[in-house]
């Protein structure tokens, strides 16, 4: 009986311990989230396992349970996505905007059928090659929160990066508003009225219910995404079955009309050329880094950002085949040129497209402004440009950058308010193409510093061998009397996020982090790993360069001015900003190189000599002084000395 009593008080005591202890736990995790809870399972939650009753609502905040209202329309917790949810459906949404409703048939129109597939062809494959750089810089480094700016200041350091970074920010600030000002003119054509001022109200009005919603949070726009991503997928499969449909009229004459062989070539109008046709299509594709600016919501960006480009880029370029083809068949010319909203007359369900439309220019615009807010947060928050600081504050879990976002918005109306579509088009491609060229350029410094750290390795670790077969040494010794042995190893030039788990298990007995050493890696064994190419990633840094003097040569020289003059500035305001991991590698060097190889003349090799002056009328004498001890009289001498001898010749002339 007393056994019993002891027992049972025993598991009293036990009971009110684990009750103590829960209670402190919960008290713990409501000052560490501030005042929200871990939900756990999101099955178990929608259960009623965390759920609060009506009841007990009001003392949900004690009893460490979440209210319904709070954990539906609030974020506790950072959210992360993937592939298919968070990549692929950001690229896809940005690069099928409304350029490719209201100005494929234009295109055709002007260009021809054949010239319209070459500039698209060749629009993908200039994004595509810088796509494949940003995989590569992927493979090789470890990619956090940042997206476009890390990957620059990453590789080329940032005081370059920094620079590049907000020429990017206001390419993107200018494209928003190219985007949701072909919404307000589609509004304002859907009100029947040709008031310009209406169609920039419009637009202005969509700016501020697309930055309300990303102040809302990431999850709410991914949601958004996702439902805005299926509309537009209806609008063109909508636009491909019209066609069959329609009844034939004056402009459309439907697949046996004869329309093809008269939009086969081209018909230049307005002193357009080739190539500013290209300047007003290529904003359509600059939307595919919205999946890299994603790099600090994803679950593994260096699997979710290749996989999601790549499957993106290629259902957009599917699409914008369709779009031509189907146009440049069924439509006449002058209607292709003057009638910028035939895709929507030549459809099934009118209304459909038309929300496809509307649709396609909130949805990159939505993009644009969830995206590069977090870059302009990034460079703000590594302080490379002084006086940006406030611009680094983020509310909530995810850190959502609203001052930020208010100075894209800004930027933003402004451009809506100064010009047109034709107008905006050829501003955007500057800073893109811009971009696109720092990319390819990145991954290409990259890849040779991968071969000359690897080179030095190869060199160092041969020696290493020879030193511990002479004295039985690991070879520590020798790292710390010449660092140069092992500078290669320690390039890290970024300290990572504290929410790293490498980091927070490599935490000193002191609380400071130890960085990692993380130099630049091979490439891994994808399926997409064999498309990364530096040679081709030089290419398109030649193309990128020719595209911008053939679209707008003085469009092209004033955003290098910018650069040019923000590069001095970081320089200027802030000296001591972090080398990139390709700092090692330099262009004009290795230029030099390969010409001495290429006339037959062999470079310099990794050493340095000295040579001291002789004098013919001072007399030196030669001393060593340092003599060999016998315990290290068979290691090898790193710094060795030889005497030369010279004469002296008197040529008399």
């Amino acid at each position: 009986m007393d056994d019993n009593n002891r027992t049972r008080g025993a598991d009293l005591v036990v009971d009110s311990f684990r009750s103590d202890e829960a209670g402190y736990d919960r008290a713990r995790m409501r000052r560490q989230s501030g005042g929200f809870v871990d939900l756990g399972n999101e099955s178990q939650y929608g259960t009623g396992g965390h759920q609060a009753s009506s009841a007990n609502e009001i003392f949900a905040d004690v009893q460490g349970d979440v209210p319904w209202w709070k954990s539906n329309f609030f974020i506790s917790q950072p959210v992360l996505f993937g592939t298919w949810d968070g990549v692929f459906t950001s690229c896809l949404i940005n690069i099928f905007g409304v350029i490719v409703f209201l100005r494929s048939g234009w295109m055709v129109g002007q260009a021809g059928l054949v010239n319209a597939i070459l500039i698209l062809l060749f629009t993908v494959f200039v994004a595509l090659i810088s796509v494949l750089s940003a995989v590569g810089i992927c493979e090789r480094c470890r990619i956090e929160s940042g997206g476009v700016y890390f990957i620059l200041a990453h590789t080329l350091g940032s005081r370059l990066g920094g620079a590049l970074g907000m020429v990017y920010c206001f390419g993107q600030a200018v494209g928003c508003a190219l985007n949701v000002f072909g919404f307000g003119e589609s509004m304002a054509d859907l009100v029947g009225t040709d008031n310009t001022w209406a169609a920039r109200g419009f637009a202005v009005a969509a700016v501020l219910l697309l930055g309300t919603i990303n102040i809302a949070g990431v999850k709410w726009v991914i949601k958004l995404q996702f439902v805005l991503l299926l509309i537009i997928l209806l609008a063109a499969v909508d636009f491909f079955v019209g066609s069959f449909t329609a009844i034939p009229d004056i402009e459309f004459k439907g697949w046996l009309g004869g329309t093809m062989a008269n939009n086969t070539w081209a018909n230049y109008q307005d002193n357009y050329t080739w190539f500013k046709c290209f300047g007003v299509f290529f904003p359509t594709i600059t939307g595919i880094l919205a999946g890299i600016n994603m790099s600090g919501d994803l679950k593994n960006p260096s699997i979710n950002i290749p996989n999601g480009s790549l499957a993106a880029i290629g259902t957009g370029t599917f699409l914008y085949l369709m779009f031509v083809i189907t146009l440049a068949a069924t439509v006449t010319r002058d209607a292709l040129l003057t009638n910028f909203s035939i895709t929507a007359d030549i459809s099934a369900v009118k209304i459909l497209l038309l929300a496809g439309l509307y649709v396609s220019s909130m949805s990159s615009c939505l993009g644009a402004m969830y995206g590069t807010p977090r870059v302009l947060q990034s460079i703000a928050n590594e302080k490379v440009i002084p006086g940006l600081e406030v611009l680094g504050h983020g509310r909530g879990p995810n850190k959502v950058p609203i001052y930020s976002m208010v100075v894209v918005a800004v930027v933003t109306v402004t451009f809506i308010i100064i010009g047109d579509i034709n107008k905006l088009a050829p501003i955007v491609t500057m800073p893109f193409l811009i971009t696109y060229a720092s990319i390819d350029y990145s991954y290409f410094a990259l890849a040779q510093t991968f071969d000359l750290q690897h080179k030095r390795e190869m060199r160092f670790q041969g020696q290493s061998q020879r030193d511990m077969q002479v004295y039985g040494a690991t070879g520590s010794d020798l790292d710390l009397l010449f660092p140069e042995r092992i500078r290669h190893k320690n390039v890290g030039d970024f300290t990572p996020s504290p929410t790293d788990s490498a980091i927070m298990n490599g935490r000193m007995s002191n609380g400071d982090v130890r960085r990692p050493n993380v130099n630049v890696h091979s490439k891994n064994k994808n399926w997409y790993s064999h498309l990364c190419n530096r040679w081709l990633s030089l290419v398109g840094v030649a193309i990128k360069l020719l595209l911008m003097v053939l679209v707008h040569w003085m469009y092209a020289l004033g955003c290098l001015s910018i650069l040019w003059l923000i590069w001095l500035y970081i320089g200027a305001a802030n000296p001591a900003v972090k080398p990139g991991r390709a700092s090692e590698f330099r262009f004009f060097h290795w230029v030099k190189i390969a010409f001495l190889q290429a006339i037959g003349k062999r470079p310099l090799e990794y050493e340095q000599l000295v040579v001291t002056p002789v004098h013919a009328d001072i007399s030196v004498e030669q001393e060593r002084l340092n003599d060999d001890n016998e315990d290290f009289a068979s290691r090898r001498r790193y710094h060795q000395s030889t005497a030369l001898q010279s004469h002296l010749v008197s040529v008399d002339t």
